[in-house]
């Protein structure tokens, strides 16, 4: 029987071959419709895509409706190359992976490896990214390391997104009317008002519900959805040479999230739970049945994220005609989670409430321009830039045991009061940490004829970092349960961390013709290492010379908190072509990347700590392919192939000692087909068949489990009115109801037991769209 990487494969090659001679047949026809020219900003410039030498996905607001992607959350719809993942915190653990790349492991003092850029701004943690995109223009989707074009350096990637800017031209608005089943509810709209001949405002809004896919049997649902947002920009344009853009924004979401999941792997309490604890609080345990996604919790967990900031884009055109341009940003953003079931069970056991706040200010200037040729050079141009940023985080950490929690540890340990799990407050932790960076960098194209040009980039970034752990109050009892096992108290600390490193980019690149451009590149990447900010960072009893036990359990000597930065060295070859009259469109990219101390978070189930993995490597290939089958039907085949994401062998790594990564499938595709066919001089039909197929993966560093190869088909179609402005689209995500796990994790205090958080099932509605 065929494998579903095999079909998925031999299917996709069967459709490519017949739609090349559908292509080929049509290409003979005068005056056939031909592929738009997409333009990005890959090298802070506007240009072709095919005339970049990047690894450049773009979608423009129309590709992303007509996905359903409204949020970083479905992203890899866009592209496979491309994955978001979060379990129970976007403080902690959301995370972007490009290429199998990403931060390894949930920690709250990470960077991301993948850099979101939000109208130029860099936004600190990819939670940040995760409410819905309201009003933006479009996505890119920048694949490698970047580092000598925009401010934050990144090791694996960036997204940037930009607003839909305001006109100075007409009073324009749109608006959309989203309903579907799980009670989702979506209402945003935006309006855009010239204020005066050189002014124009633009005010934007977004309304939205929607109930949680984790069902309690006992009645109600978790991981429900209910974001609001507002965003407010005013243009000024004084003078042709001046341009002025202010952007207010603010969102919120208050909602039970994230602490809904399912039971994945029994282990030996999981009886004791669902069979004792659970039903003495008289409720009902959930089912075993992995597609009935129910879920008993003891809590009812209370999430709270705030988003907002302020940024002023000034541009001047000096009197050479070069840009000098100017990004201030201030963002605010806070997350608190109340009555966290730390247990992730119905038994009420383990309680946190934690808090995080940071709040960043940060200032670019760039100096952009053309410059006539000199020596070789026929043509350059340039972007050089400095950058500063500076970062307070605030995190606050409260552990409660639960009514049940002296019970579970009697019937654990075998001896009723050998530790101490009282009801109630037993440990509360201040951590607060800050950063500064510095950065300095600069970008030249050079054209060395029509054929051949060159890209280089180089940039200085000095990062300085602070992190501590302050303990507000831990239980004085003797046995209590952590102290008893060593887990805690860890050792108190206010650690500073500082580096800086060189990187950059060079790549050459040759039009074999007007329609085909080949390029080879090379670029460094930089990740600053920091101070890990987390109550167990510097270690546990034996490492904390204030606990009278310390001996009993190790050396009394804490550990470092600390970890290194971590670079990688990308190298790429790739190929743009476009041919059949430009109704087929295929760029291709082999690259590799050699990462040295790459940072990695494990957890133990009661433990957090981070290391650095001295070596691993990525290497492997993608394409993505456009064609235009007729003037109506177009299709779209987009393969990622990791041939290898894998550790280097290393004992202090443990299970990831030469262990593949985590969320990296070695073969990762979309597919999909796009309806656009009038019906009427006023009406067009349009409809998209898209399949989303991703391998067999493992889903956490902290553990061997991996969940198998998936499928999701997604379905729309609606009747469109281009003069009119309005359109009605049908849609159905996850169409077969596609039930797998998206990432394992260690169930805390419950042996071998895990837990799992999972897809979003079969989700479906209408969409009501209108321009005026």
């Amino acid at each position: 029987m065929l494998s579903k990487v095999t079909r998925f494969t031999m299917t996709t090659l069967a459709t490519a071959i017949a739609g090349l001679g559908s292509i080929h047949a049509q290409a003979q026809t005068e005056g056939a419709k031909q592929l738009e020219e997409v333009l990005v900003t890959a090298q802070r410039r506007s240009e072709s895509q095919q005339d970049v030498p990047v690894a450049v996905t773009a979608a423009s607001r129309e590709d992303m409706a007509l996905a359903q992607v409204d949020s970083i959350g479905n992203i890899q719809a866009i592209s496979p190359s491309i994955k978001f993942d979060v379990t129970n915190s976007a403080a902690n653990s959301a995370n972007i992976f490009i290429r199998g790349i990403g931060t390894v492991g949930n920690n709250r003092s990470f960077e991301g490896a993948v850099g979101v850029f939000i109208d130029g701004v860099y936004r600190t943690r990819a939670g940040q990214a995760m409410q819905n995109w309201l009003d933006m223009e479009s996505l890119q989707v920048l694949r490698g390391p970047q580092g000598t074009l925009f401010g934050k350096n990144t090791s694996a990637g960036a997204l940037l997104i930009s607003s839909r800017a305001p006109s100075l031209d007409s009073a324009e608005g749109d608006i959309e009317l989203t309903l579907g089943n799980y009670n989702k509810q979506l209402l945003r709209g935006a309006y855009n008002m010239p204020t005066r001949e050189r002014s124009a405002l633009r005010v934007a809004g977004l309304w939205a519900e929607r109930d949680g896919f984790i069902e309690n049997p006992n009645g109600g649902d978790y991981n429900e959805s209910a974001p609001r947002a507002l965003k407010a920009q005013w243009l000024f344009e004084p003078s042709e040479a001046l341009s002025l853009r202010m952007i207010a924004d603010w969102s919120e979401s208050d909602t039970n999230c994230c602490y809904g999941q399912v039971d994945a792997v029994d282990g030996p309490l999981q009886g004791y739970i669902d069979n004792v604890l659970i039903p003495a609080r008289g409720l009902k345990a959930p089912s075993s049945n992995f597609d009935d996604y129910e879920q008993v919790l003891s809590n009812d967990t209370q999430q709270s994220i705030s988003d907002e900031g302020l940024q002023l884009i000034a541009e001047l055109e000096l009197a050479n005609g070069a840009i000098l341009k100017s990004t201030t940003a201030y963002r605010l953003w806070e997350i608190e989670q109340i009555g966290m079931d730390a247990d992730f069970s119905g038994a009420n056991v383990l309680t946190i409430n934690e808090s995080l706040e940071t709040e960043v200010f940060s200032q670019e200037f760039t100096l952009s321009g053309d410059m006539d040729g000199f020596g070789p050079v026929k043509a350059a141009d340039y972007v050089m830039g400095v950058y500063y940023a500076d970062e307070d985080i605030f995190a606050n950490n409260e552990l409660l045991w639960g009514d049940q929690a002296q019970e579970f540890f009697d019937t654990v340990i075998g001896v009723p009061g050998a530790v101490d799990a009282s009801e109630g407050l037993w440990a509360h932790h201040h951590m607060p940490a800050e950063s500064q960076s510095y950065a300095a960098f600069m970008h030249w194209n050079l054209d060395f004829s029509e054929q051949w040009g060159a890209a280089i980039g180089l940039r200085y970034s000095k990062d300085e970092k602070q992190g501590a752990i302050e303990r507000v109050f831990f239980t004085s009892t003797v046995n209590s349960a952590f102290r008893a096992q060593g887990v805690q108290p860890g050792p108190t600390y206010d650690q500073d961390y500082s580096d800086s490193a060189l990187s950059g980019s060079l790549a050459l690149q040759y039009h074999i013709s007007d329609a085909v451009m080949a390029y080879a590149s090379y670029s460094r990447g930089y990740k600053a290492g920091g101070v890990n900010i987390d109550n167990t960072a510097a270690g546990g009893v034996g490492d904390n010379p204030a606990e009278a036990s310390c001996a009993s359990f190790g050396d009394c000597v804490p550990n470092d908190p600390r970890y290194d930065s971590e670079f990688i060295d990308g190298y790429e070859l790739g190929l743009k072509a476009e041919y059949l009259d430009r109704r087929a469109r295929s760029n291709i990219a082999l690259f590799y990347n050699d990462m040295k101390d790459l940072q990695v978070a494990l957890f133990s189930g009661t433990a957090f700590s981070v290391i650095n993995a001295s070596d691993a490597e990525v290497y492997g290939a993608e394409i993505e392919n456009q064609f235009l089958l007729n003037d109506w039907l177009s299709m779209n085949v987009d393969v990622t192939w990791l041939a290898e994401a894998r550790f280097g062998e290393n004992a202090s790594l443990g299970i990831l000692s030469d262990r593949e990564f985590a969320q990296a499938p070695e073969l990762a595709g979309n597919l999909s087909f796009t309806v656009d066919q009038a019906i009427s001089n006023e009406l067009s039909f349009k409809a998209r068949v898209a399949a989303m197929y991703s391998g067999e993966q493992y889903t956490n560093a902290s553990n061997n489990l991996e969940r198998d190869a998936e499928t999701e088909l997604n379905l729309s179609a609606g009747i469109h009115s281009e003069s009119k402005g309005w359109s009605v689209t049908l849609w159905v995500q996850n169409a077969t109801d596609e039930r797998y796990v998206t990432q394992h994790f260690n169930s805390p205090l419950q042996g071998t037991d895990a837990n799992a958080y999972v897809s979003a099932p079969r989700t479906y509605g209408v969409s009501f769209r209108a321009a005026f």
